[in-house]
């Protein structure tokens, strides 16, 4: 064991592997700005189709389904594009538009106040079928993606 305030013991052989230590900011600076830029581009997006497709009061509020179908979709062809097809990828790709880009797309948050709205507004049968199928269409969408990206790869 060394003396000085930053020493460790010396690894021995069974020994469990160290906790990674976060990296510097030089290291994770341009991830929080690929991932910030492509929020922005993502929830502009969101709000852009929530404008074209508004959503009546006490209605399903099928745009804000919709966008998280799409995103949870897009998130499964990026992934098998991204992680399987192309490993090799530039660093950043993955969290600009994953977390970014489709993150800020999808709108998760946006889900829970609609179930709000719709129960405070006494639409409980919306609100139950609303809370039910959104998390089920985006575990199928991204499922049924991921599956058909790697079924179209693997003929070409």
């Amino acid at each position: 064991m060394g003396s000085g305030m930053g020493s460790r013991p010396a690894r021995t052989v069974g020994d469990p592997p160290r906790p990674r230590r976060a990296a510097p900011l030089r290291e994770q600076g341009p991830v929080v700005a690929v991932v910030a830029l492509g929020g922005v581009i993502g929830a502009f997006a969101r709000y852009g189709a929530g404008l074209l497709w508004p959503t009546a009061t006490g209605a399903f509020p099928w745009t804000t389904f919709l966008v998280n179908a799409a995103g949870c979709a897009a998130i499964g062809v990026l992934m098998v594009a991204v992680v399987e097809r192309r490993p090799s990828a530039h660093r950043l790709v993955r969290p600009f538009l994953g977390t970014g880009v489709l993150g800020g797309f999808t709108t998760f948050s946006t889900y829970t106040v609609d179930v709000q709205r719709l129960l405070a507004a006494g639409h409980v049968a919306v609100a139950l079928v609303y809370l039910a199928a959104t998390p089920v269409a985006a575990l199928l969408c991204v499922w049924s993606a991921a599956a058909l990206t790697r079924r179209v790869w693997r003929t070409t």
